[in-house]
């Protein structure tokens, strides 16, 4: 498993659209994905999840990855959030 804080620079933060595409990204690893914010862990690859921890631009969060494509997946999910 591995972790890494990265920071929100989508314009408008993680809106109901912008979740969507962050779950396909993650979808597209066979790892197990996570968002931990403020105390809440959830599922990359859920919505619903995703939508409970009201993200905005700049908030700090902790993404982990495990699985044989972790490092991938967590570069993609970093890049993605980081607006690349």
């Amino acid at each position: 498993m591995i972790k890494k804080e990265v920071e929100i620079r989508l314009e408008n933060g993680l809106e109901a659209r912008p979740i969507a595409l962050l779950v396909q990204v993650a979808s597209q690893y066979e790892s197990s994905i996570y968002i931990e914010s403020e105390g809440k862990r959830v599922n990359a690859k859920s919505i619903m999840g995703m939508m409970t921890l009201v993200l905005s631009a700049g908030d700090r969060i902790v993404v982990s990855a495990d699985g044989k494509d972790e490092e991938e997946a967590l570069a993609g999910v970093e890049a993605y959030l980081r607006g690349n």
